[in-house]
C-alpha cells in the first residue's frame, strides 16, 4: 500500500483534505432546487462508499509498504474492525445534523460553528490520546479558531429576516453536530497503528491501514444511514420530510451531485488518515477541519448568504477568517 513518509507531504495531504472537506457541501446546492437534503444525503453515502472502495483497490492493495487491503482486511481484529465502523456512524449521526444545518442557517454558518465546535474538540481528545506535536502552540492555534467561531455566530445573528427561532434552531444544530463529530476520528484513529511512518511500513498484526479503516467507516456510515431512517431519528433536523418513493423520482443531476459530493469528502478522509502517520491524529484531524474557512469562503464570497446582513458584518467576517487562519497556522508549525 501507498505509504506517506515526509512531513511536507502530510502537510500537502491536509491541505487537500481542508479543501475537500469544506467543498463538498457545494453539492447539495448544486443539486436540483427542490432535492431536499434528506434525499441528497442518501447519494452522498454512497459517493462515501464508493471512493473508499476505489482507494481500497488501488493505492490500498499496491506499494511495498504495509499489507494491501484484501490480506489486511483478513488479519484484522474484530475490535479494530468494530471501532472504525462505529466511528462512521458517530460521523453520521453529526453529519446528518450538519447538512440539516446548512439547510436552515447556511454553509458560512453551519460550516464554522459545526465543523469548529468538532475541531477544537477533536484536537483536544485525539491529542490526549497521542499526544504529538508542541502543545503551546496547538492550544494556541484551538484558542483563535475558537474566537473565529463566536465571531461567525455574532455575524449570523446580523442577517435581517432571521427569526430568534431560526437563528436558535441553526446554531443547536451546528452545534450538536461539532459536539458529536469531534468524537468520531478517535476511533478511526484507534484502530490503526500508532502514528509513525514505521508503523505503516510494517504494520502490527490485528490493526488497519488507513484504507481498511476507511472502508469500515464507510460501513459505519451506511449502516446507521438505514438505521436512522427506519427509526425516523432524521425527521428530527427537518419538519417536512419527504416520503422515501421521492428518491426514485430524482433526475441524474439530482443523483449525480449527491455521490460527487460523497466521493469529495472521502478523498478528504483518507488522505487526513493517510497524513495521520506522519502528522499525528491531532494535527491531522485539526488542519483538515481548517475547511471550515474554505465552507465560509464559499457561503460568503459565492452564495452571498451574508448580502443582506447588518452594516459592519463585514467587519465581523474578515475578523473571523484572520483568527481562524491565523489559528491554522498555529496547528502547521505545532508539527513542524
Amino acid at each position: 500500500m501507498f505509504v506517506l513518509e515526509s512531513k511536507p507531504l502530510a502537510v500537502l495531504f491536509c491541505v487537500v483534505t481542508m479543501l475537500c472537506w469544506g467543498s463538498w457541501a457545494n453539492a447539495q446546492k448544486l443539486a436540483g432546487r427542490n432535492w431536499k437534503f434528506e434525499l441528497f444525503y442518501w447519494d452522498y453515502v454512497f459517493g462515501v462508499l464508493l471512493m473508499a472502495l476505489i482507494f481500497a483497490f488501488t493505492l490500498g492493495s499496491f506499494g511495498e509498504g504495509g499489507r494491501p487491503f484484501l490480506q489486511d482486511l483478513q488479519q484484522a481484529d474484530w475490535t479494530n474492525l468494530g471501532s472504525a465502523f462505529f466511528g462512521g456512524m458517530l460521523f453520521n449521526l453529526a453529519n446528518i445534523l450538519l447538512v440539516a444545518g446548512i439547510a436552515v442557517a447556511g454553509m458560512a454558518v453551519a460550516f464554522p460553528v459545526g465543523i469548529g465546535t468538532a475541531l477544537v474538540l477533536g484536537v483536544v481528545v485525539n491529542y490526549l490520546a497521542e499526544p504529538k506535536g508542541q502543545a503551546a502552540l496547538l492550544f494556541g492555534g484551538v484558542g483563535l479558531i475558537t474566537l473565529a467561531i463566536v465571531l461567525d455566530a455574532l455575524a449570523y445573528g446580523r442577517i435581517p429576516g432571521q427569526t430568534r427561532r431560526g437563528v436558535l434552531r441553526g446554531l443547536i444544530l451546528a452545534i450538536l453536530c461539532g459536539l458529536l463529530m469531534g468524537f468520531f476520528y478517535r476511533f478511526v484513529a484507534a484502530a490503526m497503528p500508532e502514528p509513525e511512518p514505521a508503523k505503516f511500513l510494517q504494520m502490527p498484526p490485528g490493526k488497519l491501514s488507513p484504507y481498511t479503516a476507511m472502508v469500515c467507516f464507510a460501513l459505519g456510515v451506511l449502516a446507521s444511514q438505514v438505521i436512522f431512517n427506519v427509526s425516523k431519528f432524521i425527521t428530527w433536523a427537518t419538519s417536512d420530510p419527504p416520503p422515501p418513493v421521492e428518491y426514485f423520482q430524482g433526475s441524474f443531476r439530482d443523483h449525480f451531485w449527491g455521490i460527487v459530493g460523497g466521493m469529495i469528502w472521502a478523498v478528504g478522509m483518507t488522505f487526513s488518515i493517510i497524513a495521520m502517520g506522519v502528522a499525528g491524529p491531532a494535527i491531522s484531524y485539526g488542519l483538515g477541519q481548517g475547511a471550515t474557512m474554505v465552507a465560509a469562503g464559499w457561503g460568503v464570497f459565492i452564495w452571498r448568504e451574508f448580502r443582506e446582513a447588518a452594516p459592519g458584518t463585514g467587519y465581523l467576517l474578515a475578523a473571523m477568517f484572520v483568527a481562524y487562519l491565523v489559528g491554522l497556522g498555529l496547528l502547521v508549525a505545532a508539527m513542524m
